[in-house]
């Protein structure tokens, strides 16, 4: 008995599945046709673009993604990534990478000092802030923008003027300070010398008494002179760091 079910049952099955016809070849062309937009003919793929234009969005996504490309904005680097100093292999200084650019320094420093002492009836001094910091650009990274020659004299002399005139309009004030550092900086933004150390020179001026009696000659005198001793001796430098490797 249970033999007869299951054999009606297998009957019954079979006669509720449709025949299966032949489809004739002249369908299939057609079918290929009507969809040939949206198949590339290279990997008979469907193209979703073609297809429906919002699924291109999440199919460019689901690409980057796969290759590992961020498209996203929102994606930035830790927040403490920036107070680590750099770890790479790259980073890593060698002994004549720390002696030259000291020893530059040192030599700078010493030939200010004794500029100074020649120069001292006349109440000048070549040893200011600026030059120290001149130094650490020029010896440390002497390929930086900061390092250029151009950005290093246009800057120094259009800031060392601008603080000039801050200081005969509003005089020793907060407010010469202020315009005239914002002054610099626009002067250097807008004839793209940007050299940091020359934003000091005007508040250096406008607060060191013994510079003011220079007038305009400040452009001039200590700092851009500075500047050109401390060019040569980078020259020096560069030529005793790769002739004398150690």
């Amino acid at each position: 008995m249970g033999m007869q079910v299951r054999a009606s049952y297998h009957h019954h099955q079979n006669a509720c599945m449709p025949p299966t016809l032949p489809v004739p070849s002249t369908a299939l062309s057609l079918c290929s046709s009507s969809l040939s937009p949206f198949i590339r003919s290279s990997s008979n793929k469907i193209n979703l673009e073609r297809l429906s234009p919002g699924l291109s969005f999440f199919s460019s996504k689901i690409t980057r993604t796969k290759h590992g490309v961020v498209a996203s904005s929102n994606v930035s680097a830790p927040l403490w990534d920036s107070w680590k100093p750099d770890n790479t292999p790259a980073s890593s200084p060698s002994f004549s990478d720390i002696f030259w650019p000291s020893a530059g320094a040192f030599a700078a420093m010493a030939i200010f000092g004794k500029m100074d002492q020649i120069l001292a009836p006349k109440g000048i001094s070549m040893t200011i802030a600026p030059l120290g910091a001149v130094s650490a650009v020029l010896f440390v990274t002497p390929s930086s923008p900061g390092a250029r020659k151009y950005n290093m004299f246009m800057a120094q002399i259009g800031c060392a003027a601008i603080g000039v005139i801050a200081f005969s309009l509003f005089g020793p004030s907060w407010l010469a300070r202020s315009v005239a550092l914002a002054a610099s900086i626009a002067f250097m933004v807008y004839t793209r010398s940007t050299h940091p150390p020359a934003a000091s020179l005007p508040l250096l001026f406008i607060d060191g008494a013994r510079f003011h009696h220079l007038n305009f000659w400040y452009a001039l005198f200590p700092g851009a002179a500075g500047c050109i001793i401390l060019c040569l001796i980078q020259e020096i430098v560069c030529y005793l760091k790769d002739n004398l490797k150690f």
